[in-house]
């Protein structure tokens, strides 16, 4: 009986440990205000739901507990579990990190940068430059295909000559200095105080509906959009060694979490870049300028000489330029 016994109660225990929950807390490159941020709160109450409560996810907004440029180490050393980043913040480490993150002038839409990361090669290359680092790559998101500030119209390439501008060092800044534009690297809270005393009359900043609702559009009345630029790839990611400690059926519904995420978070903030598109447009005070392909073109062939220069970087970033390429050229989206 009592052999019995022992048997049923490690049985019990076995299976206890086998469908044990597992609880992570990731860190968010975003402020808790932030939309974008808001968002991402939604897909850690997913992440419960997908998987019945036997994964629960704690968001931190930027900064809780390192700074967003230090969250893949602390990932890798366990201090975090992961991290909901943009990948260009760890660039200093692996310039390919850069690369993939923001081919600047590659995308016209969300899909084509998830297709890419789907069927593409992208998720590959994502775990082989983070699997060294003690990483594993979960899934792909973006807030969309960013709009772009300016105080003068801007309608073509030709219209960037010269042009004080703000964009983030790396990829973004190199592109816009070769279509003739002065970039300088500003950080994000001091773009509207940059563009109200004309230290700059152009930015790189973020998807039309919350320039809108942080007021940019009262000082930089011509925004282009849809961009014709930056669109960044936002990956969440986790310890590697947490990660293969999941089983299967977890792993798949956390990559089934990120996926659902994308597309809810790229069609809330499509819905709202229209709600903010027709309030600015009533206003009378805002011009919004689309560009037309041609021009569209004109500068993803200005960008593409940059991918090049910047493959010469690494073994990794050489990869990550021929396996981009080929995607794009074999969808026809070079052209």
């Amino acid at each position: 009986m009592r052999a019995t016994f022992i048997a049923t109660a490690l049985a019990v225990l076995a299976s206890t440990a086998s469908a044990q929950d597992h609880s992570f807390r990731f860190q968010s490159s975003d402020p808790a205000g932030n939309a974008n941020f808001q968002l991402q709160q939604q897909w850690a109450a997913s992440v419960s739901e997908l998987t019945d409560g036997r994964v629960t996810v704690e968001l931190l907004p930027v900064e809780t507990i390192v700074a967003h440029t230090e969250t893949q180490d602390a990932v890798a050393a366990g201090i975090l579990d992961g991290h909901f980043t943009d990948t260009s913040y760890f660039a200093g480490k692996e310039p390919a990190f850069g690369l993939i993150a923001n081919p600047v002038g590659a995308w016209s839409d969300p899909q084509e940068m998830f297709d890419f990361m789907e069927s593409g090669g992208g998720k590959e290359l994502m775990n082989e430059m983070l699997n060294p680092y003690g990483l594993q790559f979960i899934g792909a998101t973006t807030p969309g295909l960013e709009s772009f500030l300016s105080k003068v119209p801007l309608e073509g390439v030709d219209d960037l000559q010269g042009l004080k501008m703000r964009a983030p060092e790396g990829m973004v800044q190199r592109v816009f200095a070769a279509a003739g534009a002065a970039p300088v690297n500003l950080p994000g809270s001091e773009v509207f105080t940059s563009l109200d005393k004309g230290v700059i009359d152009a930015a790189d900043y973020t998807v039309f509906s919350t320039n809108h609702a942080q007021g940019m559009h009262d000082v930089a009345t011509h925004p282009v959009y849809p961009g014709f630029h930056s669109m960044p790839l936002v990956e969440v990611s986790m310890n590697k060694a947490k990660w293969d400690a999941l089983p299967e059926d977890l792993q798949t519904a956390l990559e089934q979490s990120v996926t659902d995420f994308a597309t809810m978070q790229v069609e809330a903030l499509a819905e709202a870049d229209q709600a903010a598109i027709a309030e600015a447009e009533a206003s009378g005070e805002v011009t919004i300028h689309d560009w037309p392909a041609e021009e569209r073109a004109r500068f993803r062939s200005i960008a593409t000489t940059e991918w090049e220069k910047a493959a010469s970087a690494s073994d990794a970033s050489q990869k990550v330029y021929d396996t981009l390429t080929a995607y794009l050229e074999s969808n026809g989206l070079l052209n």
